[in-house]
């Protein structure tokens, strides 16, 4: 069972020579756990139960490696990854070209890079269950795209290739499987873009001249064996001849865990919860399909048929391999720990080995099996979850020997910081050192820490630099493909077994005991001693109104004192011009400025860039620290620029009492507060109960995006809902999907319409007006092509593909080389109201602060108040 945080190196007799531990290094960083946790997910790796080991020993005999890839988190295919990780133990991983930031919230209102740190937790999570690695390039996920080409312009072909190339080159897979096919089919751009990438990688990761700046002595051109298209079952049409594919039933059942490969899977994909993809566990065959991509021809009844994943494969191994079968044989679940010194004798051996990346990735293996057999549990804990660069911390040093083997804890050193209480300590590159010499039973040792100033403050590493539009920009060429960076403080433990010196990282984290959820972790975070987050990211100052804004000091460390001024472009207004704070008891403070925007007759919008700046002594603080908090991944800590988007403009409205029915992590309720609407939400329990009387106090009603497919409670609704339009009021759904995943159980209008998978992708596409007279284009708010810029993403999704005549269209669109779209844009009258469905995006453009989106929602709105309406 491997620990990522794990840095194991065995010295003296059995000692790893320089080169080897430079080698070790890359490789442990690239690691993900099977079962604990990854570089950034803090809780303890759960202590290896004996059939755990046994397995670990025996994937000690297996020297084979596969490569997934795929674009987006929730692409891989879980049931593969854990039958090559599980049952074949191979080194396995998942390659996701993005971060899934461009995609939808099922859980929350994170959306864009705070939505692609949910994700990429989501994948570490999924592979700590299904035991592959993780792996990304840089590209950004920048919304759905319907070709290859356009992906790759975006993104910046070559530098995502280049990306492809460097995780092939240092992971070295046997076998390359790509999950969509390198030809244009009907699916995402970003899915056909990966399987184009991934078969021009398996060809150039082997040519020298390829990014020959990517090479060293530790990183060099390689060549996978193979490469394949594992097809999706859910593309397969009945009666399809599937001939040219290899079938394989990879539902093996593992006896000595207890649990099936369609188990372990649907437990992985199920963490995929920011997605809505929980599945349920299977026990019955799982039928996988595979297509040669290269000119290899492949015989037998698997795609890994004829390769040889024994140690055989190299030169000079038979000796190693009998020592690894003799340690399988002499195990014994009850005393693991009898096999310590055969594992020990296994690690001289590999020191032997020429094939040096497998040589150094199995002696992680045996190090990390040493520690099991040994029962071995430490850990380094804070007495804060957060530090200032140049800060103290109390640290608690733990180490826990569990076995009758003799151990001896030798010393601690720590990284990223120095014993603050050890004479004459000085930040310092180098690792301070405290000698312990004690036996190792059961230790405890407390230490106050003082970090190094030069700590660069958490945040993900990708996005510590502004990104390109397709592209994360990353500092530091080593972290490309890392899912996170390692973290900043470590605690080195020194041990000692049987004369032979074992060293385990762990980093520094928090623990606390929550009363509900028990003992829970956090990684430590390196703060800025005063974090700057306003209220809001997004001002709208309708009809050139002055507002106030709040913005939320937070210190790190007390006291603290300075002054806090929020910049303004000219022809703005701010007042106050400063504010001074001082923080001594209180760690947060609440500050408010007054914003005027520019007088303009007549009154386009104006936009302007607020910037919250806090002196602090030397300082100018600019950022604050957002906090990504779900149950099932761990707290994540992401700076933010501490900017607000102001807008005013020039927009009426006409009834200003709405009711919302949410949809999920939905911020239009939110947004329509800002523009002047008193918004109520209304609860789920409420839903059942509702009726068109309680309603009709309203001047419209507005269902949010996905609602139907995730609210259970909403069906109950509907004949409410369709009872108070009939009597007169205004209903405005938003896009819902209706797929097998999220099928619609009911109409959700008053006459019959279809949802389709139509979307227009292009945030800039024209925009016809069908029926330029229509209310909803003139009414309260004149609506122009200008309304219809600096729109985000995509202009929208899922449009009524077949509409009842009773509907209306109003706005046709289309992406380039494609047929105009009209179903955005619906709108029926019914008895003596109005129903409108609409599939343009204005989940996402509310919450940018886009001036025309807000006039026309507003004329959607106000359609039931319109008396030109009919």
């Amino acid at each position: 069972m491997r620990d990522p945080l794990v840095t194991v190196s065995i010295l003296g007799r059995f000692g790893l020579r320089p080169r080897s531990l430079a080698l070790l290094l890359p490789i442990l960083a690239m690691l993900i756990s099977e079962q604990a946790h990854a570089s950034g997910s803090p809780s303890p790796a759960p202590q290896p139960d004996a059939a755990q080991i046994q397995l670990a020993l025996r994937k000690l005999g297996v020297v084979g490696s596969v490569l997934y890839v795929a674009a987006h988190p929730d692409d891989e295919n879980t049931n593969l990854l854990a039958y090559l990780s599980k049952q074949l133990l191979l080194r396995t991983g998942y390659l996701s070209l993005t971060r899934g930031d461009g995609g939808q919230n099922l859980i929350g209102a994170e959306q864009g890079a705070d939505l692609g740190v949910i994700r990429t937790q989501e994948l570490l999570a999924a592979r700590r269950i299904d035991g592959a690695e993780q792996f990304f390039t840089r590209a950004r996920d920048f919304g759905y795209s319907k070709s290859a080409e356009e992906t790759l312009k975006i993104w910046g072909k070559d530098a995502i290739l280049a990306d492809v190339v460097w995780v092939i080159r240092r992971f070295r897979p046997d076998v390359i499987v790509t999950r969509f096919s390198p030809e244009v089919t009907d699916t995402h751009g970003h899915h056909t873009a990966s399987a184009q990438l991934a078969v021009e990688a398996f060809h150039a990761a082997a040519d020298a001249k390829f990014h020959p700046e990517q090479l060293s002595e530790e990183v060099r051109p390689w060549q996978a064996r193979r490469i394949f298209w594992n097809r999706s079952g859910w593309s397969i049409k009945d009666g399809e001849d599937l001939s040219a594919f290899i079938k394989m039933d990879v539902n093996a059942y593992n006896p000595l865990l207890g649990i099936s490969v369609g188990e372990l899977a649907a437990d992985s994909r199920s963490m995929h919860k920011s997605q809505g993809f929980g599945v349920a566990r299977s026990r019955s065959p799982i039928a996988e399909y595979f297509l040669p991509l290269d000119e290899h021809p492949v015989s037998g009844n698997s795609f890994l048929s004829d390769l040889d994943f024994s140690w055989k494969r190299f030169r000079g191994t038979a000796a190693l391999a009998k020592l690894i079968e003799q340690a399988q044989r002499e195990f014994v679940p009850a005393t693991p720990h009898t096999i310590i010194r055969k594992l020990l004798a296994i690690d001289e051996a590999l020191d032997h080995v020429g094939e040096l990346d497998w040589r150094d990735h199995k002696k992680a293996e045996v190090h990390e099996a040493v520690l099991a057999c040994a029962g071995v549990f430490v850990e380094a804990t804070a007495s804060d979850f957060r530090v200032v660069p140049g800060g103290e911390l109390a640290l608690i040093a733990s180490a826990v020997n569990r076995s009758p083997a003799k151990i001896v804890l030798s010393e601690l050193k720590v990284v990223g910081a120095t014993f603050a209480d050890a004479a004459g300590a000085k930040d310092s590159d180098k690792s301070p050192s405290g000698r312990v010499n004690q036996p190792l039973g059961s230790v405890e040792i407390k230490k106050t820490l003082r970090s190094q100033q030069n700590l660069p403050w958490s945040t993900p590493y990708w996005l510590a630099l502004p990104p390109e539009p397709g592209l994360f920009l990353v500092a530091k060429a080593d972290e490309i493909g890392l899912p996170e960076a390692p973290a900043s403080l470590f605690v080195d433990f020194v041990l000692t077994i049987d004369q032979h010196t074992l060293q385990v990282r762990r980093p520094i984290v928090y623990k606390w005991t929550d009363p509900v959820a028990g003992e829970r972790y956090r990684s430590v975070e390196i703060a800025p001693p005063v974090s700057v987050k306003p209220a809001t990211k997004v001002l709208m100052l309708p009809r050139g109104e002055a507002r106030s804004v709040t913005v939320r000091l937070a210190a790190a460390t007390l006291p603290v004192a300075g002054v806090l001024r929020l910049e303004a472009p000219t022809g703005w207004t701010v007042t106050p011009a400063t504010i001074p704070f001082t923080f001594d008891k209180t760690p947060t403070l609440d500050l408010s400025f007054r914003v005027q925007p520019p007088a303009r007759e007549p009154r386009p919008p104006a936009e302007a860039r607020l910037r919250a700046v806090a002196d602090v002594q030397n300082a100018h603080l600019a950022q604050g620290v957002e906090h990504i908090e779900h149950s099932h991944i761990p707290i994540q800590a992401v700076l933010v620029p501490s900017e607000i988007h102001a807008v005013a403009l020039p927009v009426e409205i006409q009834g200003k009492t709405i009711a919302c029915i949410p949809g999920p992590g939905d911020e239009v309720p939110s947004m329509l507060q800002q523009i002047g609407y008193d918004v109520t939400v209304l609860p789920d329990e409420l839903l059942p109960h509702l009726t068109a009387a309680a309603l009709a106090r309203f001047d419209a009603v507005v269902i949010g995006v996905r609602a139907y497919n995730s609210n259970d409670k909403l069906p109950a609704a509907q004949p409410a809902l369709m009872a108070y339009v009939h009597q007169g009021g205004t209903v405005v759904a938003q896009y819902n999907t209706n797929n097998r995943l999220a099928p619609l159980t009911l109409p959700i209008g008053p006459y019959p319409f279809t949802i389709g998978r139509e979307r227009v992708t292009d945030e800039s596409a024209p925009v016809e007006f069908l029926t330029p007279e229509n209310p909803l284009l003139n009414w309260p708010n004149k609506i122009t092509s200008a309304d219809f810029e600096g729109w985000v993403q995509e202009r929208g999704l899922y449009f009524a593909s077949t509409w009842d005549a009773h509907y209306q269209t109003v706005l046709s669109m289309r992406d380039p080389g494609e047929p105009a779209l009209a179903g955005g844009l619906l709108v029926a009258h019914d008895g003596k109201g109005v129903y409108i469905y609409t599939g343009l995006s204005f989940f996402r453009q509310l919450p940018a602060g886009v001036p025309g989106a807000f006039r026309l929602f507003a004329n959607l709105l106000s359609a039931g108040q319109n008396p030109h309406a009919r």
